[in-house]
């Protein structure tokens, strides 16, 4: 597929494969390197190199080609299902599992999971997922089963009508006990792998929170409830207003003192409760289900040190 940038009078000189890759968010800086390399790039119907400075006037020709499609096989997994029908199917996502194959992780995802379970039911497969939670996360997540249950259970979330709640371990403690971040949130200018308020296209983002406990000074038990559904948007909020999720680095996270000596397992959230409206039945049902072990082991942690220091 051919694209074409014309450089615009406004644009600042920098390197080739820079300014593809925020042109090209899902490409990474690697695969616009190798697709350079492998002419597949052209500056003013030239050959270029990764390096090459691109400046107002300029002309890039990106040839990338065709996606091959993807073979996803099932693969055996347990599964904590909550819930399931003809039309959807509910489960409990433990963390460190990715929801779909991407780089790095192409199986022994959920999506794996899920196909195996539908041939094992003897169903035809699954007509896909409604969202996702990040690799990381854990949590309550909806799975269509047919292509009527999915668009149904997609409209629901486009309209926040979905009724969501999260828990997460944060560092530091917020100065109001409950409250709302109002962010609009985008690619961040500088990061394409990251949600910011630091964006060029802002879209209205709002997070509710309640604060469940402290832990002195060090850290807090928060409870919050996305009223919108941007791109790691809680992560992004918090990081925003300087108390980001213990264990996310991404999003600004530094170890906590008052835990020398206990490690921070993964990113510290978790999806407590989703409630929705049956694709089929319209009834409204609800979910919910309690942090798992690593969760909880590190509340307690951090509750035993703030009780020890005084």
């Amino acid at each position: 597929m051919q694209t074409e940038f014309l450089i615009s009078p406004g644009e600042q000189p920098k390197r080739l494969d820079i300014f593809l890759v925020n042109r090209e968010p899902k490409l990474s800086r690697a695969a616009v390197q190798r697709m350079i390399s492998a002419g597949r790039v052209r500056v003013n119907n030239q050959t270029a190199k990764p390096s090459q400075k691109i400046k107002p006037g300029d002309v890039v020709d990106l040839d990338k080609p065709k996606p091959t499609p993807l073979l996803i096989n099932g693969q055996p997994s347990a599964l904590e299902i909550l819930f399931e029908d003809s039309a959807c199917l509910v489960i409990n996502k433990p963390a460190g599992v990715a929801a779909h194959p991407g780089p790095g992780h192409w199986d022994d995802t959920l999506l794996n999971a899920l196909l195996d379970h539908a041939l094992r039911a003897g169903v035809a497969g699954m007509s896909g997922l409604v969202h996702r939670l990040d690799k990381d996360t854990s949590g309550v997540m909806v799975v269509a089963k047919t292509k009527t249950a999915h668009g149904r259970l997609a409209v629901q979330f486009e309209q926040h009508s979905i009724t969501r709640q999260y828990e997460a371990l944060v560092q530091g403690v917020p100065q109001h006990s409950h409250g709302r971040i109002k962010l609009p949130l985008g690619t961040d200018r500088n990061n394409v792998k990251r949600t910011s308020p630091h964006t060029l296209h802002p879209k209205a983002s709002l997070t509710e929170y309640y604060v469940e406990e402290v832990f002195g000074a060090a850290a807090a038990h928060m409870v919050l409830t996305p009223r919108t559904g941007r791109t790691h948007q809680i992560r992004a909020h918090l990081h925003a207003i300087g108390h980001p999720i213990l264990g996310d680095p991404a999003y600004g996270a530094e170890p906590v003192r008052a835990l020398e000596g206990y490690g921070v397992p993964r990113v510290m959230l978790h999806a407590h409760k989703l409630g929705f409206h049956h694709p089929l039945t319209e009834r409204y049902c609800e979910f919910t289900v309690k942090p798992p072990a690593d969760f909880r082991g590190l509340s307690d942690e951090l509750r035993f040190k703030t009780e020890r220091q005084g």
